[in-house]
């Protein structure tokens, strides 16, 4: 409609609509759509409404920022939200996110956050993915008064678990690591309003659709292994239809099998399968045995 993208080369409209997205991070179609129409409306000098922009203008601009910003390792990707913002019954949203493909990105929350924050940020995600994920209960999400209560480290907290080729080190004692109470409040909720992570309106945090594209190699380096038994874990799973991480959706009624779905994945799944079964281990599919918030809230 308003724009060809491509014909004649990456111009200012390319380079307003990157800036805009670099400083969100993250973003919707409905939220690109006023970014875009404001895009066209100069470009063409008359009023463009947003209702106008359509998803091939926004792909049309991914793909070229794509290209443009390849070089530099990073890489504009799109994932569906597994965790319903307003309607459940609401098609899921696709976002997407500025990626870095070749770093790990939470040593890169080092730039922007403190060394007493990341070692929170860490205990906050080992009480989501640790802690609240167990054989029995894969919640995977923790409440503010949870996070709050890890504002102060662990006396025996000596150090953090591997990343890649880096090992995220403890600085000084359990003590120096520790945030107020109100320093982890205001840490929570400037990690949701920079889009690392979500708050139901049941008052639960999870993983946000940035924090799982920009931390999925993390996550399944950190959180899949051997433990101390020697035994080999795998807190992080994945969905038997789409292949990608899930935080929000069913599980098989086995706790030993890996048959996992994401809500969003399921009906086509099944559909395609005609019959409702575990793609792992072939079994009946339960329908109410939950992974993340419900499996909290749905007990």
């Amino acid at each position: 409609m308003a724009s060809n993208i491509g014909e004649n080369g990456y111009d200012n409209s390319n380079r307003a609509f990157l800036q805009a997205f670099m400083a969100r991070s993250s973003l919707t179609f409905e939220e690109a759509r006023p970014i875009l129409s404001a895009i066209f409306s100069a470009e063409e000098r008359r009023p463009v409404d947003p209702g106008d922009v359509t998803q091939d203008d926004l792909s049309s601009y991914i793909g070229a920022a794509n290209a443009a910003i390849s070089p530099f390792d990073l890489e504009i990707r799109s994932t569906l939200r597994q965790t319903a913002q307003n309607d459940q019954n609401a098609a899921p949203e696709r976002v997407y996110a500025l990626v870095n493909s070749t770093s790990d990105s939470l040593t890169q929350l080092a730039t922007t956050y403190s060394a007493d924050e990341i070692a929170f940020v860490n205990r906050v995600f080992d009480a989501m993915f640790d802690a609240h994920n167990t054989r029995r209960t894969e919640a995977m999400v923790i409440t503010g008064i949870q996070a709050v209560q890890l504002a102060k480290a662990s006396a025996g907290e000596a150090g953090r678990r591997q990343s890649g080729n880096a090992t995220q080190q403890s600085q000084g004692s359990g003590a120096s690591q520790s945030l107020s109470m109100s320093q982890a409040e205001a840490m929570m909720k400037r990690l949701v309003e920079e889009r690392w992570l979500e708050k139901s309106r049941r008052g639960f945090y999870s993983l946000s659709p940035r924090g799982l594209m920009e931390l999925r190699g993390w996550l399944v380096a950190t959180y899949n292994g051997e433990n101390e038994d020697g035994d080999w874990v795998n807190k992080i799973k994945f969905c038997a239809a789409c292949g990608e991480i899930i935080i929000a959706g069913q599980r098989c009624g086995d706790r030993d099998c890996s048959g996992r779905l994401h809500d969003n994945c399921m009906g086509n799944f099944f559909r395609m399968r005609k019959a409702e079964k575990c793609p792992v281990c072939s079994t009946a599919w339960p329908g109410d045995k939950f992974v993340g918030e419900r499996a909290v809230t749905s007990t």
